[in-house]
Parts: structure tokens; C-alpha cells; sequence
């Protein structure tokens, strides 16, 4: 039986006193739920942050990691880095990496390499924009993105990593995907994973990261092949957050 996972993603928001208090916020109210939760937040507010989480239930996560170990690569954190901040995970391929900054399928299976070297789990975001959706490309798009990491590290990488699905047309639109199309597109994924080791498509967490909020989490994350979610804005409030988790 998979553990279910909640994901906050906190992108380029708040400031050193919001970050504290919201961290703190969410560790009050995680009560008794065993499913596992975890925030990735700004780099600059990993170590204050990690403070407060520290011997909780409360996870830390970075939400991007360089393709190299160290060296010459100014403005860049490294896996080494994240983890002596005791991150368990970091956020690899988001959507907004790949289409403002110009992660590659390549680059972005590099970086998972560097954070499972470090025992850092990859939450590797995959995914299709509304053009490639119209255009039946979805699967193909997936396929490559899955693919990249798998021919670099092997499919037995998977067994240290976490794979979120974002519907880019539903990150900040206020579109979400019914609970139905978003099952069909984790059931594609861990049937892809299947086809090449069934026992680690039955035991890694398929997030959903397209916008789930209070009202709807429950209907996508009572999908069968949907374990948890990669979370954006709702994970700004604490309330937001923790009704989110607790919807599992």
C-alpha cells in the first residue's frame, strides 16, 4: 500500500517571518494523519525553515537542484548543499524551470541524478501544455520526459523518487483537470513505469500538481493511481495547506 504525499511548492513567495510562521502554522495542525507531507521553499529560507520542521513530521524540500556537483556555475545549488540543509526532497523539472528557464528533458534528468546521489528524493514534474494537449501529444510528451531520466539512470532509480504530474494549462489558471482526466493520465504513467518493473510502478507516488485546492482535492486524491499532490498557491495559507492534507 503506497504512502500518500502532499508536496508544498512555495515558489518566489514570502519573506524570511512569513516563511517561519507559515512552517509553524502547518506543524500545528498536522495531527494524527499518516500520510507523509513535506514544503519546498526559496533557498534562502531552507536553513530557518529546517529549523522549525526539524523532528517533526514536517519535510523539507528545495525546488530545484543544479545538474552538477560543484564548480564554476554561479547562482547555482548543489545537491551536496541541499542536503548538508537536510532537505529529503527537491523539486526536478517543474514547469516554470522548463518553459522560463530552459530546462531540457537532459538537463532535468541530470539534476535527478545529482539529488539521489545525495540521498535527496527527486519529485521529477512531468507534464503537457494545453497546445500539446489539443494536439493528442500528451503520452508522447510524458514518454520523452520519462525517458530522459530512465536512459540516464535506469528504471531502478525510481525506487528513490516521486513523480508529479502537472497539466501546465491548469498551473495558475484556475483550471484544474477533472479528478477523471487526471487519473487517466497516472494510470498512462505508472502502466508506462509497469511495462518496465512492475513492483516499482505499484509502490512510487504519482502526485497530482495542477492547481488542487480545499474544494477539490478530495474527488482527484480518491483516484486510485493518484497518491498525494504537488501543491502551489493553496500551500501559502496554512489553513489551505493542512485541509488539502488532510482531504487524503
Amino acid at each position: 500500500m503506497r504512502q500518500s504525499l502532499v508536496v508544498g511548492n512555495w515558489k518566489m513567495n514570502g519573506t524570511r517571518s512569513s516563511a517561519e510562521l507559515l512552517a509553524k502554522g502547518i506543524v500545528a495542525g498536522l495531527g494524527s494523519n499518516s500520510a507523509a507531507i513535506a514544503v519546498c521553499v526559496p533557498y534562502v529560507y531552507l536553513e530557518s525553515v529546517g529549523a522549525i520542521v526539524n523532528n517533526t513530521k514536517l519535510a523539507l524540500g528545495a525546488q530545484n537542484v543544479a545538474d552538477k556537483p560543484s564548480g564554476a556555475f554561479t547562482g547555482e545549488i548543489s545537491a551536496g548543499m541541499l542536503s548538508e540543509l537536510n532537505c529529503k526532497y527537491v523539486i526536478v523539472g517543474h514547469s516554470e524551470r522548463r518553459s522560463y528557464y530552459g530546462d531540457t528533458n537532459e538537463s532535468v534528468a541530470a539534476r535527478f541524478v545529482q539529488a539521489q546521489e545525495k540521498n535527496i528524493i527527486p519529485v521529477l514534474c512531468v507534464g503537457e501544455t494545453l497546445a500539446q494537449r489539443e494536439q493528442d501529444q500528451t503520452f508522447a510528451v510524458i514518454d520523452e520526459q520519462l525517458d530522459a531520466v530512465i536512459n540516464l539512470a535506469g528504471i531502478a532509480s525510481f525506487n528513490a523518487a516521486v513523480i508529479a504530474y502537472e497539466p501546465v494549462w491548469a498551473i495558475g489558471t484556475g483550471k484544474t483537470a477533472t479528478d477523471e482526466q487526471a487519473q487517466e493520465v497516472h494510470h498512462y504513467i505508472r502502466q508506462y513505469i509497469a511495462a518496465k518493473d512492475q513492483t516499482i510502478a505499484d509502490k512510487i507516488q504519482i502526485l497530482y500538481g495542477g492547481s488542487a485546492k480545499p474544494d477539490n482535492a478530495k474527488g482527484l486524491f480518491s483516484q486510485p493511481d493518484i497518491d498525494g499532490g504537488l501543491i502551489g498557491g493553496a500551500s501559502l495559507d496554512a489553513e489551505s495547506f493542512l485541509k488539502i492534507y488532510h482531504s487524503i
